[in-house]
């Protein structure tokens, strides 16, 4: 009996050990992670609702219905936006904060080496706009949006992830009052209100996307917090996390990502100095982290959940410093951007990034990103689409 004991508490262990294991392995990044995992979603019976031609008049309806109703919905205007930034200025975008993800570097001479600069390809605008709102004078309740192009080379090429990104990055200027959630739920609203709109807009340009085969997104967005999707699923990591709440709503909006969670993990490793993430809130009388977070939904033609949007409340000098003390990378604070936001230079905002091709994929019906995004993707993908009938662009 007591060796019969021992063998069914090393069994729990070892379970308990293959979880904890999942979960870290989990918070590595995007993407499924092996082809042999990609072969198994996309789908075996797929054809497109749309003609490759059809599907590019659809894509520039669509983008501009985003763009002017982003603009009216939350009082923004469009602007330019850097391709590549100055490494020395702090303003990429590392994405995480365990440095799995880098941007891609490199050195301009300049004047026969006398002026050169270190530069990088943006990974998102994310930090970038908090200066273009002082740039452009924008005040309470004034901001921007804009076509914000950039390289991840670091992604696990997959249906939904390139190499290649292309974003609505937006940031809106606000006060300290509306820092709160209440405030955040609010601006996340409209732009669900946006991204409804334009699924009708395309749908009456070509009602064969309105296939009961592929319902509509709802007309409501649920908002949870990632403590009470860990609270359902303890077991589960993150993204099998994601995909069962995804299902079970069709569109929710995950509230709090890059606190720790009871489990011990962030629901995913946000990188500590732009969304804060650490405030404390409260929803129904429980104590609560975080004042961002990200749009996800349920894609029926891939059956996964499906990110369409990532967007929070952004730091202000003291969750700044809390943050990157937490993380270990108080370091940060010498560069421009981070002494901005210490000093009070930078005006306090809201903002997130809206994927482009992430949403006409969706909205499409496509089983594949490159059906809506011209990229690089290796040979054994584009050959895996071909035989399911995926006609990705070249």
């Amino acid at each position: 009996a007591e060796a019969r004991a021992a063998t069914d508490e090393r069994s729990i262990i070892a379970e308990m050990a293959a979880v904890e294991a999942q979960k870290m392995a989990d918070l590595a990044g995007p993407g499924i992670g092996n082809y042999g995992d990609v072969a198994n979603i996309l789908p075996a019976n797929y054809s497109s609702l749309l003609t490759p031609k059809e599907t590019q008049i659809a894509i520039f309806e669509m983008k501009k219905y985003i763009e002017a109703n982003l603009c009216k919905e939350l009082n923004l205007i469009m602007t330019q936006v850097p391709l590549i930034v100055d490494t020395a200025s702090g303003v990429n975008d590392l994405l995480d904060r365990d440095g799995s993800r880098t941007p891609i570097g490199f050195h301009i001479k300049n004047d026969h080496g006398q002026n050169p600069i270190d530069a990088e390809v943006v990974q998102a605008a994310t930090k970038w706009k908090r200066h273009a709102l002082k740039q452009y004078g924008m005040g309470a309740g004034e901001g921007i949006v804009t076509d914000m192009k950039a390289v991840r080379k670091d992604y696990f090429l997959d249906h939904d992830h390139s190499a290649y990104v292309d974003q609505w990055d937006w940031e809106l200027v606000m006060t300290p009052e509306q820092r709160n959630l209440a405030f955040l739920k609010e601006v996340v609203q409209k732009i669900w209100k946006v991204l409804k709109g334009a699924e009708r807009h395309v749908q009456e340009m070509f009602p064969q996307l309105a296939d009961p085969k592929y319902p509509n997104l709802p007309e409501e967005l649920k908002f949870i917090h990632a403590e009470e999707i860990l609270e359902k699923y303890p077991d589960l990591p993150r993204k099998e996390r994601e995909t069962r709440i995804a299902r079970e709503y069709g569109a929710v909006f995950i509230v709090g990502i890059g606190w720790t969670l009871k489990d011990g993990h962030p629901h995913e490793m946000r990188a500590a100095d732009y969304d804060d993430w650490v405030t404390e809130t409260e929803e129904n009388g429980i104590k609560l982290h975080g004042l961002n977070g990200d749009i996800l939904v349920w894609n029926s033609v891939t059956g996964r959940r499906h990110e369409l949007s990532s967007m929070g409340i952004r730091v202000n000098a003291e969750t700044l410093v809390k943050q990157l003390e937490m993380t270990g990378q108080t370091d940060f604070l010498r560069q421009p951007y981070h002494q901005g936001i210490v000093t009070g230079d930078l005006p306090l905002s809201v903002g997130g990034g809206i994927g482009q091709s992430r949403t006409y994929m969706l909205l499409l019906k496509k089983a594949h990103i490159g059906e809506v995004s011209v990229t690089v993707w290796p040979k054994v993908l584009k050959d895996m689409c071909k035989e399911r009938n995926i006609h990705v662009l070249e």
